[in-house]
């Protein structure tokens, strides 16, 4: 496979699924590679995947030079080595507009198709939205870059149209959709025959400023603080649900942290009992926390109407212990990190739970809300 802007960021994301999966006769092309370099990889080739272009030229000459003539001095090459392999373009959506890096996206699309009628080659023109995702260059081309990389160092950003709409792909969805091509042939094609990466998600500068800034404050430190926190962390987890936008945005947030900044610290709440301290918090999924027991210890002797929870003893032994609130009878659990089982505690029964080991317990704790000191649900009753 022929890869041309093989350093890029689609490219790097590019080499890196397709090294995963296996392959390995890339021919990835760079603008300091010679045209000997280029002509041989075009005669070599069985796909070509031609990313290379340009963007921010000193000159809007070089748009077309960079864009339009790129592509014709490779498709002269194939077509002269006899060459008929199929051939995949990543374009833009500039390419309906009228300006100049537009109009050389649009000529770089028109020679795609005339290629593919002269020879007969499969060709594959994707018209692409707003790329985001790892390893995409911040402060240049990329409003999403941009953010998720100021943000998590502290730097201030600028939201001028909070109402400004974006239509966005995600970097692996845009790889998917080239391999899908690739290897099935098989692409999303409008009226015009221009493909395009699925899904495309929207949202406004305001929501995506907001929501990337709600990332670094569930992190605390001092991103959090330069957002005017007291720079603790929330603890708050995204919406995950699979293929989300809000899922692809907080792993493209984290790949931009600072180098030194991967740990965040957490509130420990400590006693001569031990410590509480809490670790995530979902609207949606509830909260996590984890649980340190000394020797002796017994905590909880309380119930509850609607909040429930899952105990998890990871290290030392412990027993659990239950009793319907209107009942006498008290039910026991004995739990160990040497076994891992989860304990379910149901509402309506008061529950504690000892360290009946000679060290200190280790307890996950997940309850189904997080908790809320106005509406706590929690009323104390010895077991």
């Amino acid at each position: 496979m022929l890869i041309t802007g093989a350093g890029g960021f689609v490219g790097k994301n590019l080499v890196a699924e397709l090294t995963a999966r296996g392959y390995t006769s890339l021919l990835c092309f760079e603008k300091d590679d010679t045209p000997d370099t280029l002509a041989d990889y075009c005669r070599r080739a069985a796909f070509v995947v031609h990313l290379a272009g340009i963007n921010r030229p000193r000159d809007p000459s070089e748009f077309y030079t960079g864009n339009a003539g790129l592509t014709d001095t490779m498709l002269s090459l194939l077509e002269t080595s006899g060459n008929a392999c199929p051939v995949l373009v990543t374009s833009s959506i500039q390419a309906a507009l009228d300006n100049d890096y537009g109009k050389s996206k649009k000529q770089a699309e028109d020679a795609i198709f005339e290629h593919g009628k002269r020879t007969g080659a499969p060709v594959y023109v994707f018209r692409m939205e707003g790329v985001f995702g790892k390893w995409c260059r911040p402060n240049y081309n990329s409003v999403v870059a941009t953010f998720c990389h100021n943000i998590a160092h502290g730097l201030p950003i600028q939201v001028r149209d909070p109402g400004y709409e974006l239509p966005l792909v995600y970097i692996d969805d845009v790889v998917a959709c080239i391999l899908d091509a690739m290897e099935q042939g098989e692409a999303v094609r409008d009226e015009e025959g221009i493909c395009r990466i699925h899904p495309v998600h929207r949202t406004t500068l305001g929501a995506l400023a907001d929501t990337i800034e709600g990332f670094a404050k569930a992190r605390g430190g001092a991103a959090a603080r330069a957002l005017g926190t007291d720079g603790l962390p929330t603890l708050a987890v995204p919406e995950l649900a699979a293929g989300s936008f809000e899922k692809k945005l907080y792993s493209t947030y984290l790949s931009y942290l600072p180098e030194d900044d991967f740990a965040y610290d957490l509130n420990m709440h400590c006693d001569n009992r031990g410590s509480f301290t809490e670790f995530l918090r979902t609207p949606e999924r509830g909260q996590v926390s984890v649980n340190i027991s000394k020797p002796g210890i017994v905590k909880g002797n309380h119930w509850h109407h609607t909040k429930n929870e899952k105990f998890l003893v990871v290290k030392g032994e412990g027993i659990i212990r239950f009793r319907q609130i209107f009942s006498d009878q008290v039910l026991e659990y004995r739990v160990s990190g040497e076994k891992l089982q989860v304990v379910d505690i149901p509402c309506g029964y008061t529950h504690n739970i000892e360290n009946v080991g000679d060290g200190e317990m280790v307890t996950v704790m997940w309850a189904n809300e997080a908790f809320d000191p106005e509406h706590p649900d929690t009323f104390a009753m010895q077991v």
